[in-house]
């Protein structure tokens, strides 16, 4: 997988647990994979189609990073399947644990939101993974 993006997790993103608020992680994991589609599109028009079932596997504390990793799975006619992955990443020891996974799938649009074909050389790039 590859690193996307990384976030600073900050007291104000917290709830009454101490915890990250899950829709901050949401929005931060749905926006690294419309950047990581669009770059692998070679379009900035993508837009989310789909995101799997989510589960949070461990707590995210003011202080702590989240890394945010992503692979492209699948390129259809029209869109793709990114497999995103969330760590929190220890500043002190540089180990990382699991925080949450999935599968988002975005879609390629024309200027009106309509779907359009994604450019056949990205199907092939794809391909020779």
């Amino acid at each position: 997988m590859q690193l996307i993006s990384t976030h600073y997790v900050m007291g104000g993103q917290v709830g009454y647990h101490g915890n990250l608020f899950g829709g901050i992680m949401l929005s931060w994991i749905d926006e690294a994979g419309a950047a990581f589609a669009c770059q692998i599109a070679d379009t900035g028009r993508m837009v989310t189609k789909h995101i799997s079932a989510l589960t949070f596997e461990s707590p995210v504390r003011p202080g702590q990073l989240i890394k945010i990793y992503g692979r492209c799975l699948k390129i259809g006619n029209t869109s793709l399947t990114i497999e995103i992955e969330a760590r929190r990443h220890s500043i002190y020891n540089g180990t990382q644990k699991p925080v949450c996974k999935c599968e988002i799938v975005f879609v390629r649009i024309d200027g009106d939101g309509e779907p359009v074909p994604i450019a056949p050389h990205i199907r092939k790039k794809m391909e020779k993974k």
